[in-house]
């Protein structure tokens, strides 16, 4: 059967204090929006609509920018969420299947969740997400009768026996694209606040004969976010399951509760992670790989046998092959490091392709900007670069080839040669001693007067 998603992403989000739009918050390096988006991509959609309202050219550039084939529509003005739904009703004109209805600050919804969903619709017209809260506040209320829901509730709208139901509405709903919005056409706005519900195509799918049922999750997957409390809260909990998620598929985490992955992050098995290492946007760590601790990586793929840090950064676009050797307080960025270098401290690899087997000297920079444009350094196989050498790039430095520690490279250094650029030492004797006194007698002289 096929499958179309609505994502509502209208939101102000007032609570949150903030002039970003609210879905546009980010847990685990990552808007809001795009966990919702994940989530609903893994079952392989042939529509995903988003729904945009307050900022929404910025909400719309960051959904296309997660998927570039979403079609965006646009709330104008907000009367709810069945009014928000119904705005995605030309871009799913006689689209055949089903429809799942997300929501951009609810970023918890599971995959197999969804995909019960749609197993309950094959035999219902509607299909709502439901939680058995430990506290059931403000939420809308589903009452049910045996398997069937009758209908939901909202709290400002139910009595004192329908507030006292723990089974309580997410929002998340699932009908055939042709029920749904049939349905949202009977949708008034009779209530507390005026707006067009969603919650209530239950009631009027009940009074037509239609069935409707509910699919029960955990409370922790209909976590929303709109506080700051509330995307803190998100983020501890991404992070638990991330963390747990890691050690499950064979991950070493040494001291995982202080390890933070993003939306994205891929780690093989057997891969160990030391102690206070982020993971940003773009990751991959191969099987066998080690990060240690107090490292920083983003938008970077780490091969097997590799080792990084501690106190490493690797930045977007850096390719460590097998066996590479990242050392303490390494900077790599836009580099590609082939099988076996080594870097072991206190360098800066930026926009740079490294051969095999070559070994960096502590301090050495590729100097790779000019003040206006980036230019790309490129060193052979089993090369040799001495502490303290300075890559003028654009250079090239050859197979086989070496430089002298503390030299500043501003030509091509030919395969097996050796390049020396720095000035000539000259010694002056007994200078040092005579510089000492005078600076010695100097500074007496300013502590008397």
């Amino acid at each position: 059967m096929q499958v179309s998603l609505i994502i509502l992403a209208a939101g102000q989000g007032s609570r949150m204090n903030s002039d970003l739009p609210k879905v546009l918050h980010k847990v685990a390096a990552a808007p809001l929006l795009h966990h919702a988006m994940a989530a609903g991509a893994t079952l392989s959609p042939v529509a995903t609509i988003v729904v945009v309202g307050h900022g929404g050219d910025e909400v719309a550039a960051s959904a296309l920018k997660f998927d570039p084939d979403v079609v965006i529509t646009r709330q104008e003005e907000q009367k709810g969420t069945g009014h928000a739904v119904d705005q995605a009703r030309a871009a799913l004109e006689g689209q055949p299947g089903d429809v799942i209805v997300l929501y951009g600050d609810t970023p918890f919804i599971r995959a197999e969740t969804l995909e019960a969903m749609l197993e309950a619709r094959a035999r219902n017209a509607v299909v709502v997400l439901g939680f058995q809260a430990a506290d059931p506040g403000r939420y809308g209320r589903l009452i049910t009768e045996g398997d069937s829901l009758e209908r939901i509730v909202e709290y400002k709208d139910a009595n004192e026996a329908e507030r006292a139901v723990t089974l309580c509405n997410s929002g998340v709903i699932c009908a055939s694209a042709k029920d749904l919005f049939a349905l949202i056409a009977e949708i008034g706005n009779a209530n507390a606040s005026g707006e067009y519900y969603l919650t209530d195509v239950v009631g009027i799918a009940r009074s037509k004969g239609l069935t409707a049922t509910v699919v029960v999750c955990d409370e922790a997957e209909t976590l929303g976010v709109n506080t700051r409390a509330q995307l803190a809260a998100a983020e501890a909990a991404f992070q638990a399951r991330a963390r747990a998620e890691a050690l499950e598929t064979g991950v070493t985490l040494t001291a995982p509760e202080t390890v933070f992955f993003a939306l994205d992050t891929i780690i093989g098995r057997d891969a160990i992670i030391g102690p206070n290492v982020l993971f940003g946007p773009g990751v991959t760590i191969e099987s066998g790989a080690e990060i240690k601790g107090f490292c920083h990586l983003e938008g970077c793929h780490v091969s097997r046998g590799a080792d990084v840090g501690p106190f490493a950064r690797l930045r977007p676009g850096a390719e460590l092959a097998e066996d590479v050797h990242i050392g303490n307080f390494v900077e790599i960025k836009n580099a590609i490091l082939d099988e076996g270098v080594k870097v072991g401290h206190l360098t800066y690899i930026g926009d740079a392709d490294v051969g095999e087997f070559t070994n960096i000297g502590a301090g050495t920079v590729t100097c790779n900007y000019d003040g206006v444009m980036k230019h790309r350094t490129r060193i052979g196989k089993r090369a040799f670069i001495g502490s303290d050498t300075m890559l003028v790039a654009p250079v090239t430095v050859g197979d086989d080839a070496l430089t002298g520690s503390g030299s500043v490279i501003t030509e091509d250094v030919p395969a097996g040669a050796v390049a020396l650029g720095r000035a000539k030492q000259v010694s002056k004797p007994g200078l040092a001693l005579k510089l000492m006194e005078k600076l010695r007698a100097i500074k007496a002289a300013k502590s008397k007067g």
